[in-house]
């Protein structure tokens, strides 16, 4: 796929799930919000900036802690909804830009603290992405990234079940790759804390737009994994329905501070 394509992928599938996304328990997961913010240990008379922001709500939960925060995203109905989650929470001191993550429109050292949540997956370069966040963070500051991380053993599968569910996926890293791109970013190895995201399959599909025809292999990859676990997605069945809980890692660097 070229670059061309798979950002028409990801404009196509996230214009589709922006309103439901917002809502989503992958968004609003108040435990990993919480682990995030320890992680970063955001000060208030710093700025941070969320990097691919979806809806907004990182950046929403880091506003009260910081002097300003800033999300960008490529994707206008993603900004709409953080749009919105600012008004509802009564923040002032929010801004959301329109851009691209690969090239990011602000200056070296712009920001204390830059996060980049639930997006490495959908990046066809995250190291990249990764390297801008480095060149747009101060010295002193912090780069946080949470990522679908599973094993490495089982990346394969878990990366073909999410192919099928989102065609803009691209691969999501085990957490010692994910590691090893800090590294590649001319960063300090990353303090990485594992974390499990509670999802259930019905709403999980929900907000899913797989290709047609994809949707029952869907449903019959999560039912095989029942047995084996073959997707590290620690399935199992309560009332009739299929409940999971996804790797996630969060890694967290410090820039050191300028000689």
């Amino acid at each position: 796929m070229s670059g061309n394509q798979h950002t028409e992928e990801i404009l196509d599938q996230f214009t589709r799930q922006a309103a439901q996304f917002a809502e989503s328990a992958t968004a609003r997961n108040e435990d990993l919000l919480r682990t995030i913010l320890r992680m970063a240990a955001p000060q208030p008379q710093e700025s941070m900036l969320d990097v691919a922001c979806g809806p907004g709500m990182l950046a929403c939960a880091f506003a009260p802690h910081v002097r300003h925060a800033t999300g960008i995203d490529l994707t206008p109905a993603m900004l709409d909804q953080a749009r919105a989650a600012q008004q509802k929470q009564g923040l002032a001191n929010l801004s959301w830009d329109c851009g691209d993550v690969t090239a990011l429109p602000y200056p070296d050292g712009s920001f204390d603290i830059v996060t980049c949540r639930y997006a490495f997956h959908h990046f066809p370069n995250p190291l990249a992405v990764l390297r801008e966040m480095r060149r747009v963070c101060a010295p002193g500051g912090r780069v946080v990234v949470i990522d679908s991380a599973p094993s490495a053993e089982k990346a394969a599968a878990f990366n073909a079940m999410e192919k099928l569910r989102d065609p803009s996926h691209t691969r999501a890293l085990p957490p010692e790759e994910l590691a090893a791109l800090y590294k590649d970013a001319e960063m300090p190895a990353p303090r990485i804390e594992p974390f499990r995201l509670a999802l259930d399959l019905p709403s999980f599909l929900a907000r899913s737009y797989p290709r047609p025809g994809d949707a029952p292999r869907l449903h019959a990859l999560f039912a095989s994994a029942l047995q084996d676990d073959t997707l590290d997605l620690q399935p199992r069945e309560i009332d009739g329905q299929i409940h999971f809980f996804v790797p996630t890692a969060i890694l967290a660097a410090r820039i050191p501070d300028a000689a």
